[in-house]
């Protein structure tokens, strides 16, 4: 399949800065549009059974707006994803303290994660599959992390609807790190925003981690059977989330980190699928890393505009977030977030997109 690539302008940041955009596109299939602040997916074009392209993920069309109005859009996820308690953990004996900025903790890298830095483009191409490489230098101490960390991300379409994510980090000092995307999907589309609740969602997790109020996970994985937590088959995901489970209640929806393994795995598995039945949209996630965080847009309170003139409101899109176990640096027993000098740490998660007869019941 024939595929194009191209660079042009996003916009410019009020502290003068320019932010690139790559579109990466193969005929007849997935049409991304890449930003280098954050890194971020700033669009993605599929097309349902009938061949009508909708853009699934929510952003916006100013670049600025991804800093003023931060919701993470698309963004690339660093140096640690989720939460981290306290804004502190101990390293090889040493308390480390890291910027907070969710109350006490940690959320996402911090103020100034690798979602509001802008990143380089490393290389660019359309051999064999259009791709683009973007880096990024994380100076020693940054939010109080040790270690300078060199990140990269590359996107690539590897066939008509698979686009492949690629992270790779090395420290010059021993760190944590657990990188992840950031995406709010809705297949039905964002340019005319509907409820992403009717959508069907499945997950291989036979475990989840439940959270205190400041959505620190509290214990050890608890089993999903006969609980609300159990998408081993898929289900609506507004069958359950009316039900008043103290978990629910305490997260406003589901913001749950489930269990997929205890370590990451050698190649990519099937984390997650998603489909959306009056398209005929599906997504299906598939990656090596031990946990997957899904939330369910709880937070979306129609307090910002995105694009197409759409205003996000509560369980409008949803995330499925592929990464470490959260607050792992404080844990032990969970998946080590550990990076020693000199090693490389690697992520790939693959979004694989396909089409079937729309549910019109």
């Amino acid at each position: 399949m024939a595929g194009t690539i191209e660079r042009t302008t996003f916009g410019v940041l009020k502290d003068g800065r320019s932010v690139d955009c790559i579109r990466l596109a193969q005929d007849g299939g997935l049409d991304v549009r890449i930003i280098t602040l954050g890194a971020a997916v700033q669009a993605l074009f599929v097309p349902d059974a009938g061949g009508m392209m909708a853009d699934v993920v929510l952003g916006y069309d100013d670049p600025e707006d991804y800093r003023v109005k931060r919701q993470f859009f698309g963004a690339t996820i660093g140096r640690f994803s989720n939460r981290i308690a306290g804004g502190r953990f101990e390293l090889d004996g040493k308390v480390i303290h890291i910027a907070t900025n969710e109350g006490k903790n940690v959320l996402h890298g911090g103020p100034e994660g690798f979602d509001q830095k802008l990143w380089t483009i490393e290389d660019l191409g359309t051999e064999p599959e259009p791709f683009v490489r973007l880096g990024l230098v994380s100076p020693d101490g940054d939010q109080g992390f040790p270690g300078e960390v060199t990140a990269t991300v590359t996107y690539r379409l590897t066939n008509p609807g698979e686009l492949s994510m690629r992270y790779e980090a090395t420290s010059d000092r021993t760190t944590v790190i657990g990188m992840t995307h950031h995406g709010y999907f809705n297949l039905g589309g964002v340019e005319h925003l509907r409820s992403v609740l009717d959508h069907r969602l499945q997950m291989p997790a036979d475990h989840y981690l439940a959270v205190a109020s400041d959505l620190i996970p509290e214990e050890s994985p608890r089993s999903v059977a006969d609980t609300l937590f159990d998408f081993r088959e898929a289900k609506p995901i507004m069958r359950d989330l009316r039900t008043a489970d103290d978990q629910l209640l305490t997260t406003k929806g589901y913001d749950h980190c489930f269990c997929l393994a205890d370590k990451p795995h050698q190649a990519p598995r099937l984390a997650a699928r998603l489909h959306h039945p009056a398209s005929g949209r599906v997504m299906e996630l598939h990656s090596d890393q031990p946990g997957l965080q899904f939330y369910s847009g709880n937070m979306l309170n129609a307090g910002v505009a995105g694009k197409y003139g759409q205003i996000a409101r509560q369980g409008d899109a949803l995330c499925l977030e592929p990464q470490s176990w959260p607050n792992a640096p404080n844990r032990p027993d969970f998946p080590s977030a550990r990076l020693e000098a000199g090693e490389t740490y690697r992520h790939q998660s693959i979004y694989r997109f396909s089409a079937q007869a729309p549910d019109l019941g």
